[in-house]
């Protein structure tokens, strides 16, 4: 399946952003879905995931209640709704593919990757 994030963008902390990734190619609907971000220097971060049906999520303690992710497989597209931003969300936001189960904190239980949407949160 290949994956297109969009949505990032500059923001004052406290802001919202939404972050879209339009999936196409094989059923989008087989698949859980994750959000990770990477900041510069550090390691890609676990954030969101999604089972495939919609009905179960995970969040990363650091964005419990602020962000919150969701899908609709008609559209083929997974969202992250990020709320209440501060200047430590700044990362680059990945989205990715893996099992239907869309529990994986790994970035290795990922499949498919899309090519990341960068969001700026100033102080």
């Amino acid at each position: 399946v290949q994956l297109q994030a969009s949505g990032g963008g500059l923001v004052q902390a406290g802001g919202s952003l939404r972050l879209s990734c339009a999936g196409s190619g094989r059923t989008f609907s087989n698949y859980g879905m994750g959000w990770f971000r990477q900041a510069p220097g550090e390691e890609r971060e676990f954030i969101a995931a999604i089972n495939w049906k919609g009905g179960t999520t995970y969040y990363a303690d650091s964005v419990k209640g602020r962000f919150t992710i969701s899908r609709d497989n008609a559209k083929n597209t997974v969202y992250l709704q990020m709320s209440s931003l501060r200047p430590e969300d700044t990362a680059v936001y990945y989205c990715a593919a893996g099992s239907p189960l869309g529990r994986g904190t790994r970035s290795s239980e990922y499949s498919y990757w899309g090519q990341g949407t960068q969001v700026t949160v100033s102080s």
